[in-house]
């Protein structure tokens, strides 16, 4: 199993930047694929970004291609999604996930395994 907590929302001005973190405690945390997700209020959880076991991998939804990044350091169990150029629209619960599956993109809820609790980003115009 593996536990994930996240961290770095806040409150950031349309054009702004934010870095989230999710940390990772358990076992093997570099065997894991992670993604992210974000959930508006009213709304379906949808993917932001998905990074490889190994981090060679990476996969962006369309909407926050060329303006977000999603990174991982193997060594210190964590990954980053460091977001530029932020608009209103990518308000939301951002959550970590990690599941062990290989060779795809992997971009619905039910395909990943542990969760963590979220972090709220909120973006003003």
């Amino acid at each position: 199993q593996v536990q994930l907590v996240e961290s770095g929302g806040g409150l950031a001005q349309a054009g702004g930047s934010l870095r989230l973190s999710c940390a990772a405690s358990g076992r093997a945390f570099s065997t894991y694929a992670m993604g992210w997700f974000r959930q508006a209020p009213g709304k379906e959880r949808d993917f932001v970004a998905r990074i490889s076991s190994s981090g060679g991998t990476l996969y962006y939804a369309d909407s926050v291609k060329g303006r977000f990044t999603i990174s991982r350091d193997n060594a210190k169990n964590t990954v980053s999604l460091q977001m530029n150029s932020l608009k209103p629209e990518d308000t939301g619960l951002y959550y970590c996930a990690a599941d062990k599956k290989y060779g795809g993109i992997y971009n619905r809820v039910s395909e990943y395994d542990y969760w963590g609790q979220g972090t709220q980003v909120t973006v003003s115009s």
